[in-house]
């Protein structure tokens, strides 16, 4: 049979597409083609088909070959089709049946002996192949138990070319062949949390309290602070009073791991994942990008989780810049000359900076020689506009040498408790939000908070004030509304008090 014909996917950002791959084999010199909008990697498929099939006693036809993957306007990228080619090659040469491969879809890279390496990117593949009718999906060993998380498809997961070729069917021999298993993908968990306690900070109950409204409503944090102050210790601790994620987003985070080719994925990510870049990332690494096969960069991977930017006055304003459409979207799309790729970037934002170059500014018995100017300019690289997607900005002074060598209070709040009170507040923010698109406080557009969920004049006059006087600007009271539902929302009232507006004011303009 010189045409034969099976399925794959490539995926684009973390959106699945499928694929046909069509392999045609004619008389002619030898020469082997590969079409369909291929980048560097796919097109050396060519060498490692040769050596795998050759290698592995099933032959190579000598003759004119064409492989297409339509459709041909979408730009293909990774070595994930070559498992598709060679079985393509095979069944045109008739060791494979076309019936065998008819509901059967293709992933996989080969390698020169014929044996499958794990792929970056199966999960979301193999996703979009049980939503493209799929019934079952070929993948590397490596990859089974990954795949395996997908529901509702068979799974087949070979270790060579040879035992794909005698899974579907033909009669050829199959040695014995050790699985190659990524040795760089770690250990498959995801860095989530601190295994520090909530109790372990002292002397900052304002700022535990700012954390808890944080995680509470998931909203976004500034901490600015001298150095040892704590900023850094008490937002690491955020993802551990986070509760677990929903089947949806775990998901959704594993499948980004999946893609980002970090992490070698076993089961669902449960738990919310930390994304701590240093402040030399670049743009690329930070919202995604890079040449070839784009990949998802930290605000990605910190989806449905915490990214904490520590030094934040130490990255460069433009890279902190990129991330205000990320705030306010939820998403990043990374547009190339060839293709668009979207990524989820649903994050909660952390910030920490020092007050000035030393940090000293504002230190009992400091010595900070800074100027009022350099003080401004480096302050400044939190930009104005950025700043104004932040919910709660606040200032934390450096802790009294006397609260340090305190013991704990007995009713001191660990991060056992405060998951419990985050998780009620967080029940009673999506009891009240039951029947909308949104679930936690800082989802709730403006419109609606100032419709439906109206709070009283009496009750926001302080609010309105600040907002007549441009102490904040129309985004700033919205988010103000947002972070005085999610305080009503801990103590257990139905509404907000005036208590919770003047908190969430308070929380807004502590750190000016």
């Amino acid at each position: 049979m010189p045409l034969a014909r099976v399925q794959s996917v490539a995926v684009v950002g973390l959106d699945p597409h499928p694929v046909d791959v069509e392999v045609d084999v004619s008389s002619g010199l030898p020469h082997f083609v590969i079409a369909g909008l291929p980048d560097t990697a796919l097109e050396e498929a060519k060498n490692r088909v040769r050596s795998a099939l050759t290698n592995s006693g099933l032959g190579f036809p000598m003759c004119r070959i064409v492989a297409n993957l339509s459709p041909a306007t979408l730009r293909k990228a990774g070595a994930m089709f070559d498992l598709a080619i060679a079985v393509g090659l095979l069944i045109a040469q008739g060791v494979v049946s076309e019936q065998a491969v008819r509901d059967v879809v293709l992933l996989g890279e080969l390698s020169l002996d014929g044996r499958l390496r794990p792929s970056a990117g199966i999960l979301p593949a193999v996703l979009g192949a049980r939503d493209g009718g799929a019934v079952r999906v070929m993948v590397p060993q490596a990859n089974a138990a990954e795949a395996a998380l997908v529901h509702g498809v068979e799974i087949l997961g070979v270790t060579s070319i040879g035992q794909a070729a005698s899974c579907l069917g033909a009669r050829v021999a199959v040695p014995e062949v050790e699985p190659i298993v990524n040795v760089d993908a770690g250990s498959g968990e995801v860095r989530s949390e601190s295994p520090a306690d909530l109790a372990d900070v002292v002397g900052q109950p304002e700022a535990v309290r700012a954390l808890v409204l944080a995680a509470a409503g998931r909203h976004h944090m500034l901490a600015i602070g001298p150095p040892g102050a704590g900023k850094s210790l008490l937002m690491a601790r955020l993802p551990g009073i986070l509760p677990d994620l929903t089947e949806a987003e775990a998901l959704t985070v594993t499948a980004i791991h999946s893609l980002a080719g970090t992490q070698r994925i076993t089961s669902l990510m449960r738990r919310p994942p930390l994304e701590a870049p240093h402040h030399s990332a670049t743009l690329v690494a930070l919202v995604g990008g890079g040449s070839g096969v784009v990949r998802p960069g930290a605000v990605s991977r910190a989806s449905h989780g915490v990214l904490f930017l520590d030094e934040a006055t130490e990255f460069p304003r433009a890279v902190l810049d990129s991330l205000r459409q990320c705030l306010e979207t939820g998403e990043v799309t990374i547009h190339r000359a060839a293709q668009t790729a979207r990524f989820p970037a649903r994050f909660q934002l952390m910030l920490a900076a020092n007050p000035c170059p030393c940090g000293l500014d504002g230190v009992v018995g400091g010595d900070c020689r800074c100027a009022a100017s350099v003080r401004r300019r480096y302050l400044s690289r939190l930009s104005g506009p950025m700043l104004d997607r932040v919910d709660i900005q606040l200032r934390i002074p450096r802790v009294a040498p006397a609260a340090l060598l305190e013991e704990p209070a007995p009713g001191s709040l660990t991060t056992e408790r405060a998951r419990h009170l985050v998780e009620e507040a967080r029940a009673a923010a999506a009891e009240r939000l039951h029947g909308t698109m949104w679930r936690v406080n800082a989802d709730v557009p403006g419109s609606f908070l100032r419709g439906r969920l109206r709070v009283p004049g009496r009750i926001r006059a302080s609010l309105d004030h600040a907002l007549e006087r441009g102490l904040i600007t129309m985004r700033g009271y919205d988010r103000c509304l947002r972070v005085a539902w999610t305080a009503a929302d801990l103590a257990g009232r139905p509404v907000p008090a005036r208590e919770d507006i003047a908190e969430a004011l308070y929380m807004r303009r502590a750190a000016a």
